[in-house]
């Protein structure tokens, strides 16, 4: 075994003597710790600035005071009411539907939807008398006639869920029709013409610059209110990403198999098929399978701004604070990404062992 010892002893296991290093010849400096401090100040400074900025001081504050309120050291804290507000009229998930008899148009009492049933309420009211000039108003109670739909509400979730889902797969299948091209045209492997890469790589940069909310808003002035707008904001916004992971994935393959085929005398698609489409193949479906998943919860609130889907009844339900109806749509998202993973996981497998 070589020796380790050299001109300046045993090295293994010491620190590095830089003036033993300068005496014996080697051209060394002592390195200097203050501009990595001064370097860590400036750094740990703006951070501080911006924490206080963001307004996460103030989170932090309200937390301290919510787990203080817990554990009995406070009184009240504004998160603790908060979430308590949420999770007492957020639970149980509203899955029924109710509505006044006298506002269905042409009601027949005799014809009820399925599992449906009419209940006759007392409702407490407010009733307007001027008397002698003076508006009076007094406490009284009506009697309403309400259908009651068992599962109404879970209904009307279901068809919204089932639009939101038709936005987010067009806009994926139109994200790949677009992301595909995009993508050979940028990789430096397969087009040769400078220009052309860059505009390729230049156009995904242009679509993913834009959110897919302000391109929503746009659609929506151009086609009007409706599913139309989301898939097409949807769309964009994702071909930009599919085409750039599509591209550095070709540009990243082991060139040996494509070259190989290319001395052989095949033609560029015939590389393209046989030699780096083996390679990049199982990414691409992970890229596809990702941006379906996160199309739909992307649509989820393009319907915020009239783009279609299940946002808009979320938010209203929200804004108007009915957490039991706000609730069965969270859940209702929480399950339809789940099973979309689920299925989309087990296909890509078998499509990659196949």
């Amino acid at each position: 075994m070589a020796s380790t010892h050299g001109p300046l002893g045993d090295q293994s296991n010491k620190p590095v003597d830089f003036d033993a290093m300068k005496q014996v010849g080697w051209p060394v400096r002592r390195p200097s710790l203050l501009p990595g401090l001064l370097a860590v100040m400036l750094i740990a400074s703006a951070l501080v600035y911006s924490f206080g900025r963001v307004g996460l001081a103030s989170a932090v504050g309200e937390t301290t005071q919510a787990v203080l309120s817990l554990v009995g050291l406070r009184e009240s804290s504004q998160v603790v009411e908060a979430s308590t507000r949420f999770f007492d009229q957020g639970w149980p998930p509203v899955i029924s539907s109710e509505q006044e008899t006298s506002r269905i148009e042409n009601f027949d009492p005799e014809d009820l939807p399925w599992f449906s049933h009419l209940e006759i309420r007392e409702v407490p009211s407010v009733s307007v008398e001027f008397i002698d000039g003076t508006v009076v108003e007094r406490e009284v109670t009506e009697t309403k006639e309400i259908l009651v739909k068992p599962v109404g509400y879970l209904q009307r979730v279901a068809w919204l869920m089932w639009d939101t889902l038709e936005i987010a797969l067009w806009g994926t299948i139109m994200a790949i029709a677009c992301g595909v091209p995009l993508g050979l045209l940028g990789a430096r492997r397969i087009c040769r013409i400078a220009p052309l890469v860059f505009l390729a790589r230049s156009v995904c940069s242009l679509s993913r610059a834009i959110p897919e909310l302000i391109s929503a808003l746009f659609f929506v002035l151009l086609f009007g209110f409706g599913p139309a707008a989301g898939v097409l904001a949807l769309g964009l916004h994702s071909a930009g990403f599919l085409g750039k992971f599509f591209a550095d994935d070709i540009d990243n393959t082991k060139p040996g198999p494509s070259e190989a085929l290319a001395c052989s005398g095949v033609g560029r698609l015939e590389v393209f098929l046989h030699a780096l489409l083996p390679q990049v193949l199982p990414q691409y479906l992970a890229y596809i399978q990702y941006i379906l998943e996160r199309n739909v919860r992307a649509a989820t609130v393009l319907g915020i701004v009239g783009a279609g889907g299940i946002g808009v009844e979320l938010m209203g339900k929200w804004h108007n604070f009915q957490f039991g109806h706000a609730t069965t749509v969270l859940i209702a998202i929480f399950l339809t990404v789940v099973i979309l993973e689920a299925i989309s996981q087990t296909l890509r497998m078998k499509w990659i062992q196949d």
